[in-house]
């Protein structure tokens, strides 16, 4: 008999589409292997679990209430074994404020940052900000993913941007490093590989990341010296450690001046056809089925 995979997807966050892009994508590698179905996180969440009664959870959701420990905190409520990071470690990676504290904690490279209101005047922000920051930065909520809401500003337009991210009471406001993007995959407890991206855009951003029409370019392998390239993953590995991360986690640096600064980890990157996770594992042996199928097999309760 087939095991039983429930695979959760869409969501109510900004990344809702994605996640069921990642959710279909998981779908038709397994459906062979596994008895699967997509389910929305709605109020017949509860019930579509007691009637399916699955061996495994794939939770496929992205941003707020799907990687930010309240699905995790539900998920262990129902006694049922699921992928990615448990409660503890999903919320501390979506809190931008609390992982770069834990970054820093630990003599981890992270850009300089502040916590702001959004409703302070160009006066208020400027004068709190030269203090700790130079322009430009980078503005961004402090738990959303997928680069939503994110800006990077200068002195001039820091205001009409604070504007865009009004729906937030406060949000994260950090030092700008320039130089190439580097994302780096862990599976567990191993150093899968990394990728460089070059986006025509200003940066990888949302649309740099999920549109064909981006034409962001994929380098791999990434062509830094040996040297660096263990650097660099050893730091995505401590940082996967710090956080108590399980199962796959994306951690994206900048490399400037021979140095790495890490911007945050991911605990659910995403598993579409123009994800970074899966063309990394491929480049390294490991086909989608392959990928999805560990991560199945790595789910548990009490994460």
């Amino acid at each position: 008999m087939k095991k039983r995979i429930l695979i959760l997807g869409g969501g109510i966050s900004g990344e809702r589409s994605i996640s069921l892009k990642t959710a279909k994508a998981v779908k038709n590698s397994i459906k062979k292997k596994y008895n699967c179905r997509i389910v929305e996180p709605d109020e017949n969440l509860t019930k579509n679990i007691d009637r399916f009664s699955p061996h495994v959870v794939f939770n496929a959701l992205h941003g707020r209430f799907g990687e930010d420990g309240f699905i995790q905190t539900y998920l262990e409520s129902k006694g049922v074994r699921y992928t990615h990071s448990g409660v503890l470690s999903s919320m501390m990676a979506m809190d931008k404020e609390i992982s770069k504290k834990l970054f820093i904690k630990n003599k981890i490279l992270t850009p300089k940052f502040q916590k702001i209101k959004t409703n302070l005047n160009k006066k208020e922000v400027i004068k709190l900000l030269k203090k700790k920051i130079k322009f430009p930065v980078v503005i961004k909520p402090i738990n959303e993913g997928s680069s939503l809401g994110v800006y990077i500003c200068n002195e001039k337009n820091i205001i009409n941007n604070l504007k865009k991210l009004k729906a937030y009471d406060e949000i994260l406001v950090e030092e700008f490093i320039p130089g190439r993007e580097i994302q780096v995959a862990i599976l567990g407890k191993k150093k899968l590989g990394a990728i460089e991206l070059k986006p025509k855009r200003k940066f990888y951003d949302y649309k740099a990341k999920y549109s064909s029409k981006a034409k962001t370019k994929h380098i791999i392998p990434v062509n830094i010296k040996t040297k660096e390239y263990k650097n660099v993953m050893n730091i995505a590995l401590k940082a996967h450690k710090v956080l108590k991360c399980r199962g796959v986690t994306r951690s994206d640096f900048r490399f400037n001046n021979g140095k790495f600064y890490l911007l945050e980890i991911n605990t659910q990157p995403g598993m579409t056809n123009l994800s970074l996770v899966p063309e990394i594992a491929l480049h390294h042996g490991m086909n989608f089925f392959s990928l999805i199928d560990w991560i199945i097999k790595d789910a548990s309760k009490n994460r």
